[in-house]
Parts: structure tokens; sequence; C-alpha cells
């Protein structure tokens, strides 16, 4: 695939491929050139997709869960046969490795097609006792009507499907409102489904410029068609979207940030505590919301794990490699303030150079939007940086002398989204992950860990509601009660 600047994604509205003569240019992170243009939504086409939408519910939500599971398995060959190609997709959108986008976000968008599929008879209701004599009752769970999934660039396919997939699973249509950074990767995901038979309507994708953010948003969110929002991204962002939907007193299930720590204790195997931090730290230039943001090391291991940690970030990340992208220079920027404020505070930089611009690797001239892993010691709750979600490349270090200091600093911060405790004792490792306040705690291995069977989803600012498995589709079923007298 050759980049094509003349080329324009399409939105899809009612089955149809749409370009829009407004459209907003996609420049890729890794080149800074323009490698297509995107179609840009407006409220006429809000509308349109509404209404399809609407028309399609109906039918949709009778359709019968082996109906179902045939285009959602349908979906998963379409998907794994087009895996170069979306791959490539998310590697010229966002600068993600090849072993973020086709070695890990493709596979498993493919297996949660299937995981999905096999989920889609499971719906069921219950029959209760009722008290009076005479009187019987059903339980039945129903679809809420259209639902608007917005979801981010940063793993477009595993949060773009997810955010449509398990309302559509329990017989809602869609909207999907993907990021202006990454459009052809959410016009993929409308692709496949429609090749894989999805009736025309059951699922509209839309993005739009930057500038009608609020507009067109503000406008998805209040129209009354729209039952149910789920959102997948900043805390920021989250906050006007939930602000906005519970204006109109609709539901919302939101996946935020995350400020993940790691605890490494006295017993831990320290390479491969090492190994993971590293990953969970930096996998994906840490713009990951369940990235490790800080590493709680006991103090009898800290100079061991120290020098592990910094030997494991160099061989996976370092070396002659190239400096890893981040999808926006601010990222860059943000990162080296909050390390920079760190270090004039009293912190000290162990591994990397905040403050080294890098250079692109083939035309050799300073690059924005790159850099390499920092690790940075002696950080305090004083620092911005202990607090502040960096979603970068950046980690801080903290000292810890005991299991109840470590769960005190794991709760210090507004969110509760992922974790890790790395210890030799099973049973420690669950008492202290019983007492983190977030959605998943991870034993002896990264933060950074989805899969389609476990349910995922935060605590605090890091959002409520759960996506994947079957806690995902009950995510949107509502129940009705029916009562009769015999």
């Amino acid at each position: 695939m050759a980049n094509d600047t003349s080329y324009t994604v399409p939105l899809l509205i009612n089955g149809k491929e749409v370009t829009t003569t407004t459209t907003f240019p996609v420049t890729s992170p890794s080149s800074h050139k323009q490698i297509w243009s995107g179609s840009s939504a407006s409220l006429d086409d809000v509308k349109s997709a509404i209404s399809a939408a609407q028309a399609a519910f109906l039918a949709w939500a009778k359709t019968k869960p082996s109906a179902r599971r045939d285009i959602f398995l349908k979906a998963a060959d379409i998907f794994s046969a087009r895996a170069e190609e979306v791959g490539r997709y998310m590697e010229e959108e966002t600068g993600s490795a090849p072993a973020f986008s086709s070695g890990f976000n493709v596979p498993l968008t493919a297996e949660m097609f299937k995981d999905v599929a096999g989920r889609c008879s499971t719906i069921t209701g219950i029959i209760p006792t009722c008290a009076q004599e005479g009187t019987s009752a059903l339980v039945v769970k129903e679809p809420y009507g259209v639902v608007l999934g917005i979801a981010p660039w940063n793993a477009p396919y595993i949060l773009g499907v997810r955010s449509v997939l398990y309302a559509l699973a329990a017989g809602n249509t869609c909207i999907l409102k993907g990021s202006e950074l990454s459009p052809r990767c959410f016009w993929a995901i409308g692709s496949v489904l429609t090749e894989a038979g999805l009736p025309a309507g059951a699922l509209n994708v839309l993005y739009h410029r930057p500038e009608d953010a609020a507009q067109i948003t503000t406008a998805l969110i209040e129209h009354p068609a729209i039952k149910k929002v789920n959102f997948t991204g900043s805390t920021a962002v989250g906050r006007i979207v939930a602000q906005t939907a519970g204006k109109n007193l609709k539901p919302v299930l939101m996946e935020l940030g995350g400020k993940a720590s790691a605890i490494v204790l006295d017993d831990a195997d320290l390479t491969k505590a090492a190994t993971q931090c590293a990953l969970g730290s930096f996998l994906h230039s840490g713009q990951i919301c369940m990235a490790t943001e800080r590493i709680l090391v006991h103090k009898a291991v800290k100079a061991q794990f120290i020098d592990a940690f910094k030997s494991a970030a160099e061989g996976i990340f370092g070396g002659n490699k190239p400096a890893p992208v981040l999808v926006q220079s601010a990222n860059v920027d943000k990162n080296k303030r909050l390390i920079s404020e760190a270090v004039k505070a009293g912190a000290q930089v162990v591994h990397g150079d905040h403050e080294q611009e890098e250079a692109h690797p083939e035309t050799k001239e300073a690059s924005k939007t790159r850099m390499r892993p920092i690790i940075v010691d002696g950080v305090n709750k004083d620092m911005e940086l202990y607090h502040t979600e960096s979603f970068g490349p950046s980690v801080s270090v903290i000292e810890i002398e005991s299991e109840e200091e470590a769960v005190r600093i794991a709760n210090d911060t507004d969110y509760g989204l992922s974790g890790a405790v790395f210890t030799e004792d099973l049973a420690r490792g669950i008492r202290i992950a019983r007492q983190i306040e977030s959605g998943a705690v991870h034993i002896n291995a990264m933060t950074v860990h989805d899969e389609s069977n476990l349910p995922h989803g935060g605590a605090k600012m890091s959002g409520w509601g759960r996506f994947n498995g079957n806690w995902g589709i009950e995510e949107f079923l509502r129940l009705k009660t029916i009562t009769y007298q015999e």
C-alpha cells in the first residue's frame, strides 16, 4: 500500500461509504508526512448515521444468536486474512511498532470476534417465584437500542471493536466515533463487519476534524435515539462525556486513564520483574492506559532491581533500534516537562536522557515525536510526576520498606485501572492484590494485560463498567419485568 495523499478515508453510514467534501489531513507520526485525508462528519452525517441505526435496530434485535455468531466468526476470518493490510494502517497512523500492531492488536481483535461469537447464545432471562399466589413473572433482557461507542487511537482495533462488538452481540445497533488520528483503522472495522454480512445501518462509523469535536460529540450524546454511551480515552475528556450524558440522563461505560503501580517485593524474581516492568512501562512508548507508571521497589532489592531493569529496557528498546515513536509531539513535551520538574525537585534520571532530541532514523533530521525510555529514581508525592499520567516512555521508581507502605502508595492516586505485584509467595501476592483499588492486578506479570474472556475496566477516576466476556455483553442489556395473573 503506497501512501496516497489524494485518498480520503470515507465514513460508513447505512452500509455505504460516504466521502465528504470537508476533510482533515492524516499525518504519520513516524515520517511527519501526510499519508491520506479523512472524511469529516457533519451534523447532517450524524443525523443520517443515527437514523440508519434506528431503522436497523428492530430487525437486528430480532436476529437469532446463531446468525449474529456466524457474522462475527466470518469477521474474525476476514480480519485475520487482512492482517497485513490493517496492521500497516495502524503502523502508519499511530507510529506503533509491528510487534504491537500486527503482533498484538490484530490477533487479539480477531480473537475478540470469535470469543463474542461463542457468547451470543448465552443471553437468558429468568422466571422468579412471585410472592402472590397465582402471579407469575418473567425477567427478560433486552437491548437498549442505538449505542454510541467512542474509541481512541492508541489501540484502535481492540478498543474500537470492543466499543461496538458487545453492544451488537446484545442486539443493539451502533455508532462508532473513532479518533481523527487513525481514521483508516476505524474504517477497516466497519469494512470488515460489512464484508462479513452485518446488515446496513447496524454499525455506522464516523470521525471528524479536531475543531468539530465538541459539536459532533455533543450532538451524538444528546440525540434522543442514543440510549447508552461508552467511552475509552483520557479522564479529562471522559469527564466531559459523562457530564453531557448525565445532563441527558443516559447511562455510560467509561474506561479512562491510569497510573498503574508495579510492586516489586523483596522475594521477587528480579529478572522476571525487570523484564515485565520494562515491557509494561515502555511498550507502545508507554501510550497505553494500563502502562506501568510507578515501580515501588523494596529497599532490600532496589539496587539490584534497577540494574536489571536498566538492562532489560536497553535490551528490549535500546541498542541500535530507532527511538520509539509517540503519536504527537505534545506527548513528548509533556514527558520531558514532568521529568525536568522532578529532577529539579530532587529526583535522578538513572536511565536515558530526557534532554536529548532524537533524530529520524532515515533523514537524520530532528524528530519531535520520538523519545527513548527514561527511568527516574527518587520520585515522591511532592512532584507532579508522582500523580500525573505521563502516557509516555517514562517511569518512576519509588523505594518502599513494607507491604503496607507499598499498598498505601499504590492507592495514593486518583486512578485505578491496573497494577502488578512481583513476589514468589502467591498468598502474599493475592493478599496485596486484594488491597489495591484497581480494576485488575497481575501477579508476576506486567500491568498491561487484556484478553477477551476477562472483565476489563477501572475504579475511581479510571472509570466504571466492564468490557469483555459475558460482563461486556451484560453492559448493553437492560432488564424488563413482566408479570401475569393465572
